[in-house]
């Protein structure tokens, strides 16, 4: 990794160096306002300095897990034969109990071979298992009187609309210009620069309002280039906010726009110190709205723990990307019913500002139950 320092009189001078030297996919470890030069003690200057560093390879992960004498690797492989040996044995316990637990479900409600069919259908879309078991027994018992077995079509109809009774409490609203600050928080590589250039563009074209950008997203320059290409082609402002002063000014600079959509550095999503810094950036104004911007190609449980990490912070809505990506949806119903969160939007493409939709319980739902392109 080579790593140096800069020193410059403002920070856009500082980027502009590190930008020339090491490129756009640098990135900033550390920065600070200091002070050089001066005769017995006058006419010292206040300079910024700028540690940045730029990874030419990267990290074999493999290579290191390879690390080690061969005294340590031989005296720890018996245990470890013994360990995969008990692993597998409980993999395979769970996934009999679970065939069994299945089993019993469906010999207690007499499900039909086509309500067998429709519940694996929710499992393969990832819809958590007590969901999915919660939705076919609610259509089962609303059968469980008639002496006529319902179709597959019927199932499957049932089955969405149970979906959307689900979600049916929830706020699915986007912008509505109640407030003026928007803040897109989220893990690194979502989209969330895209989606906010999404998002600026349908305002704009289809509601004629005023935008301006805030940039948080200062530790890669390669995301401030990226959101600046935005703004030249939307043509409006964009500012660049190094510190909680910059922020503020960028604010005060911008009152006279409509809408003011902030875009937040993606870092790792376990990082405290990174949540709490966002948390910071809130509480200077509380009047922001704030969207959590995840990608549906996420594990689902990674999703889980990503919005339980965030979940302190005040956040409206989550929107969920790169829908075109992946064949499973179900992740849009677990977080939904199980955080008792609203979905605003759903991306499925890179073009800007069409690749974008509005959500509402039957666009889930739809996904859901559509996504079997066999059914």
């Amino acid at each position: 990794m080579k790593v140096k320092k800069y020193v410059a009189p403002t920070m856009p001078e500082v980027m502009n160096q590190i930008r020339k030297e090491l490129g756009s996919d640098a990135v900033i470890l550390n920065s600070k306002e200091v002070v050089q030069g001066g005769f017995f003690g006058f006419f010292k200057k206040k300079q910024i300095e700028v540690v940045a560093a730029l990874d030419p390879q990267p990290v074999d992960i493999k290579s290191n897990k390879l690390k080690g004498t061969a005294k340590e690797h031989f005296s720890t492989r018996k245990n470890a034969d013994n360990d995969n040996s008990n692993t597998e044995v409980l993999n395979e316990i769970k996934h009999l109990k679970k065939i069994i637990e299945l089993q019993t479900i469906q010999e207690k409600n007499n499900y039909t071979a086509d309500f067998k069919i429709v519940h694996q259908h929710l499992i393969d879309q990832e819809i958590q298992k007590k969901l999915a078991d919660q939705v076919i027994n609610t259509v089962v018992e609303k059968h469980a009187e008639s002496e006529i077995k319902p179709s597959y079509d019927q199932i499957m109809s049932d089955v969405k609309m149970e979906l959307e009774n689900d979600l049916s409490e929830l706020s699915f609203e986007g912008i509505t210009y109640e407030k003026k600050i928007i803040h897109f928080i989220g893990p690194t590589g979502v989209g969330k620069t895209t989606t906010l250039a999404k998002i600026a563009a349908n305002c704009m074209l289809k509601d004629h309002k005023k935008v301006a950008f805030i940039t948080m997203d200062t530790y890669r320059i390669a995301a401030i280039e990226q959101l600046k290409t935005y703004a030249r082609i939307l043509d409006i402002p964009i500012e660049v906010a190094y510190t909680m002063e910059d922020y503020q000014n960028a604010i005060n600079k911008l009152e006279s726009y409509d809408l003011v959509l902030v875009d937040t550095a993606g870092r790792n999503f376990r990082d405290e110190k990174y949540v709490n810094q966002l948390k910071d950036n809130m509480d200077i104004n509380l009047d922001v709205d704030t969207y959590l911007v995840l990608a549906l190609t996420a594990k689902p449980k990674d999703l889980s723990e990503i919005y339980d990490q965030f979940y302190h912070l005040p956040i409206k809505g989550v929107i969920f990307t790169k829908i075109d990506e992946t064949k499973q949806y179900g992740s849009m119903l677990n977080i939904a019913v199980n955080k008792q969160i609203g979905i605003a939007y759903l991306t499925n493409g890179q073009d800007v500002p069409d690749d974008m939709l509005r959500v509402t319980p039957a666009v889930i739902s739809g996904y859901i139950i559509g996504a079997n392109a066999d059914a």
